[in-house]
């Protein structure tokens, strides 16, 4: 990959990808460590020191205050999210739902970013910081023409809303921030395995730095907005 790749980003930048443990978070921290500006990128998830779970709450706040010692971040993006877990799989008709797969899914995809999107928007650099945080296609209501994986097309619905209006919150105190959702497509991860990903999927490294053009292209005036991959807008 070329060094140029975040040219919109000043020398020296700061990066923090959070899940940095998963497939997609993981291609976005070796691409980073290839960028001649990128001075520092730190890596947040389950087993990181600090550790950021979702299931403890409490250490979403510990680690935004562990990472405001090393900040500003030019750079956080959001990687995290479930489709599946070995207990569950998306519902294909409303006789599948249930309160407990509704549950993990929120937590993971809804309640957990949105606790990250309170504590960390803080942490963005005021001159040039964007914060992308990872959704999905079949979160647009618009869009929606298939039916099916209820848990996770509203929770990434509800994810959806809850950056919109967080941006409109951050361009108050940030101006010159950029928070956007991010399709990443099908990329082949865990998540998309049961779904044909190995052979549908892109590999993680042209996902991730497909995705890190679009982020380096964004400008303050998209802050709110919903992209793929591809720079593309998608409907809510």
């Amino acid at each position: 990959m070329p060094d140029t790749l975040l040219p919109s980003f000043p020398q020296n930048f700061r990066a923090l990808i959070i899940g940095a443990s998963g497939g997609i978070g993981a291609a976005f921290v070796d691409l980073l460590r290839e960028q001649n500006n990128c001075a520092i990128i730190e890596c947040l998830h389950r087993q990181s020191q600090p550790a950021l779970d979702f299931v403890n709450e409490a250490s979403i706040a510990e680690a935004a205050s562990a990472m405001k010692q090393r900040g500003p971040f030019h750079l956080i993006i959001n990687a995290t999210g479930v489709l599946h877990t070995a207990d569950f799989m998306p519902e294909k008709k409303l006789a599948d739902l249930q309160y407990e797969q509704m549950q993990a899914t929120f937590l993971v995809n809804t309640f957990g970013p949105a606790m990250l999107l309170r504590h960390f928007t803080p942490l963005l650099d005021k001159q040039r910081g964007v914060m992308a945080m990872l959704s999905a296609k079949v979160g647009s209501i618009e869009d929606n023409r298939l039916g099916g994986w209820y848990s996770y097309r509203a929770s990434k619905a509800a994810l959806n809303m809850m950056i919109r209006t967080a941006a409109i919150e951050l361009k108050r105190t940030h101006p010159n921030a950029v928070l956007f959702a991010l399709h990443p497509g099908t990329v082949n991860t865990a998540l998309s395995q049961p779904f044909r990903g190995a052979s549908i999927g892109r590999p993680v490294s042209q996902a991730a730095s497909e995705m890190l053009a679009v982020i380096d292209s964004m400008q303050p005036a998209q802050s709110g907005e919903f992209y793929t991959y591809a720079g593309e807008t998608l409907p809510w």
